[in-house]
């Protein structure tokens, strides 16, 4: 049985998911990263890359 409340699970993994999502976004701008690179990590943590991508100006 896990431990924990649902709710308390979900909200940890939105805040940790936000953290990765601003330090790849950070990363591909300061070119620190491939952006090839940081659209497939994106793709992989996030339901809602593709808005991340199309906003970010990450894909021509």
């Amino acid at each position: 049985m896990p431990s924990g409340i649902e709710r308390r699970r979900e909200i940890r993994r939105r805040r940790t998911r936000k953290k990765k999502t601003a330090n790849l976004l950070a990363r591909a701008k300061a070119g620190t990263m491939d952006k090839a690179e940081v659209v497939r990590k994106l793709r992989r943590l996030t339901p809602g890359a593709e808005v991340l991508i199309k906003r970010e100006k990450l894909e021509a």
